[in-house]
């Protein structure tokens, strides 16, 4: 069991992993071994995260017509270091999604922000008319 939050908790036998062949770095391994790795989790039908979850991670990223999330990972030459690293993708994923946005709280303008933006309306509205006065005299 992989912790998430306090009260969330992913099975690991709910991720899957395949390894395909890396287009990174690997010099003369690189046509011969399967180093990058395709994380697959079924966001969608997955008992470990609440709903409200589920919707936060849809919003974060890119999830399938299944509602599978796939992270590929081909950074290092070694398999096991990509899937430490999709591995810790996923969970940082995961972490953003648990926690609840927090909420807005309604404020009212300052007194100083209202006549800052008075001053700059009177500001413009003055050099528009100058610009008018000259209009008019060239005519």
């Amino acid at each position: 069991m992989i912790e998430i939050a306090r009260n969330i908790q992913l099975n690991e036998a709910e991720l899957q992993f395949s390894f395909i062949r890396s287009p990174g770095p690997g010099g003369q391994n690189v046509n011969k071994v399967a180093t990058a790795v395709l994380l697959r989790f079924d966001v969608k039908n997955s008992p470990s995260l609440p709903d409200e979850v589920k919707t936060r991670l849809s919003t974060l990223t890119k999830l399938t017509l299944q509602g599978e999330l796939i992270i590929k990972a081909s950074r290092f030459r070694t398999q096991e270091r990509n899937k430490q690293d999709a591995l810790g993708r996923l969970l940082l994923l995961l972490k953003q999604a648990a926690t609840p946005p927090k909420k807005r709280r309604k404020t009212k303008p300052t007194f100083a922000s209202k006549q800052k933006r008075l001053t700059s309306k009177k500001l413009l509205g003055k050099t528009k008319s100058l610009r008018n006065k000259k209009m008019s005299n060239d005519h």
